[in-house]
């Protein structure tokens, strides 16, 4: 019985974490941290996208005395497009505004990362709401795109 719940406790951890990486759309960059997330932020300005706040979270834990590789979070958002889907199911707003993530592995390789909206509709039972969840889809991929372009 033993061996059986620890098994299950394992397995329930696996998939736990698989379905973690699904979700999240990861592509390396070329630039640093910082280079690749002021591009993205360029971008979600020229576009007049909501900028709601830019979290350098390796700056944070210096400040308490703890080190961290370059991490940062763009938090950003569109209400025209976010307000239906928490009119739909309100604990959306839970992951509401779109975020995108840059952060240096410990190769020194640079990955631009966000969560695919199509889990919005799995972990919050979202209906009708296919067309802006593929607006939400094509947002991240071109902001995300554009933090990774070798051009200004």
């Amino acid at each position: 019985m033993r061996c059986t719940l620890m098994t299950i406790l394992l397995t329930l951890g696996l998939i736990s974490t698989m379905t973690a990486e699904a979700a999240l759309i990861s592509k390396k960059s070329p630039h640093s941290v910082a280079a690749t997330m002021d591009k993205i932020e360029a971008t979600l300005k020229a576009k007049e996208v909501w900028v709601v706040a830019r979290v350098n979270h390796a700056a944070a834990a210096r400040k308490v005395g703890m080190d961290m590789r370059d991490t940062e979070l763009v938090i950003f958002g569109n209400p025209k497009l976010g307000t239906p889907l928490m009119v739909n199911q309100q604990s959306t707003a839970m992951d509401l505004p779109m975020k995108i993530l840059v952060w240096k592995d410990d190769k020194g390789q640079v990955w631009v990362g966000y969560n695919d909206p199509q889990e919005l509709v799995k972990v919050h039972g979202l209906t009708g709401q296919d067309e802006i969840i593929k607006k939400m889809q094509g947002a991240l991929e071109n902001f995300s795109n554009a933090g990774i372009a070798d051009k200004k």
